[in-house]
């Protein structure tokens, strides 16, 4: 039996309003990530903005940044950072 789209951590299942609820935001802050390139959800077919568990996980990330007072702007440039960081780790591991 195939998985289930609730196993896939990267499945665009939860709405803005279900997600501003459970990380205790307003809706507009999520909004605000998404214009800014800082986490950019799935689109559903009718356009509406749908998240994963994978973009939940890394919205606490970003409202924890922005809670101690980093920009969007600073809060893009660390994940990007943070990114590079993973991909040289892996070729490292890789060439060992």
């Amino acid at each position: 039996m195939a998985g289930m789209p609730f196993d896939d951590e990267h499945a665009p299942l939860y709405s803005l309003g279900q997600v501003a609820e459970m990380l205790q935001v307003q809706q507009a802050f999520l909004r605000r990530l998404d214009q800014h390139d800082v986490v950019s959800p799935h689109r559903s077919p009718g356009g509406q903005r749908r998240y994963s568990r994978h973009d939940i996980g890394l919205l606490q990330h970003v409202t924890s940044m922005t809670g101690q007072g980093m920009t969007l702007n600073a809060v893009r440039r660390i994940l990007e950072l943070e990114q590079e960081v993973r991909e040289l780790r892996a070729a490292l591991k890789r060439l060992s």
